[in-house]
């Protein structure tokens, strides 16, 4: 048995790898240390001495000691982590692919001459909906953020092409012009359309950070892990900007885990 650890600033997710048979685990993060990491093992309630190799990825997981319990600690950078991750999750066969990691903040990696390399990221992510949410109407649930973001209409607060200019090129008339314009002349606003605006301005985000470093590269898809762009509200906004560019986001039901994943993957090809 192989285990992973993708050490986030908010969740810690953990991946299981027995025979090919995985499972999956997600604690909320804490500091990195030895210590956490046998706290987490405890947790998991295996039989420590099934396990093989333990990956640790992302935080300040390469400051972990080289063994534990007498188990080898692997450390694995997070960009192979992610580019593994997608590579694993999606069955990618492709020898140029982009992924995009959506967690607290934004990381853009790219396959390129057989290596994945560091395209760039964005502060914006899950932190930025949530410390938003948080000022605009105290809720940092990201689940209870979705659900009010689906219920509202951004366009309440949001200022759309069609509403402030003439026809654009090929902008379709609800392309957004300008996120958040309309709070300039009221603050009356529901929690609903607050939470949906902002949602959709993170995807946005995200989303054209995601097609320029497509175009960069040269390819018409990006590759989702974590857990942001798995949100109804922020994935709308994204695949909006993406489509803008004639790129397709590729979604999986296991993303969240996808550095975990990918972890795993890295020991498999390089132990």
């Amino acid at each position: 048995m192989n285990l992973a650890f993708d050490f986030g600033i908010t969740n810690t997710d953990i991946v299981s790898s027995d025979d090919g048979t995985m499972d999956y685990f997600s604690f909320p993060s804490e500091s990195v240390t030895d210590e956490s990491l046998k706290k987490f093992l405890n947790s998991l309630k295996l039989d420590i001495s099934k396990i093989n190799k333990i990956a640790v990825t992302g935080g300040k997981s390469s400051d972990l000691s080289d063994s534990l319990l007498n188990i080898p600690v692997i450390k694995v950078n997070e960009v192979d982590a992610i580019g593994y991750g997608a590579k694993e999750l999606y069955k990618i066969t492709d020898s140029e692919f982009l992924a995009v990691s959506t967690g607290t903040g934004t990381a853009c990696i790219g396959l390129i001459n057989n290596e994945f390399k560091h395209l760039g990221g964005i502060s914006v992510g899950g932190g930025t909906l949530q410390g938003l949410s948080n000022l605009l109407f105290n809720e940092v649930d990201s689940e209870i953020i979705n659900k009010l973001a689906t219920e509202g209409n951004r366009s309440e607060l949001d200022a759309l092409i069609g509403e402030v200019v003439n026809n654009i090129g090929s902008l379709h008339p609800n392309v957004t012009a300008s996120n958040f314009a309309k709070a300039r002349i009221s603050n009356n606003f529901s929690d609903e359309d607050l939470a949906s605006s902002l949602a959709n301005m993170v995807g946005e985000v995200i989303g054209t950070i995601s097609y320029l470093n497509a175009m960069l590269i040269g390819v018409n898809k990006a590759y989702y892990v974590g857990r942001v762009s798995q949100l109804e509200g922020v994935k709308k906004g994204l695949d909006a900007r993406l489509k803008l560019a004639n790129i397709v986001g590729q979604y999986n039901d296991r993303q969240r885990f996808g550095n975990a994943i990918g972890a795993i993957a890295y020991l498999n090809a390089n132990t």
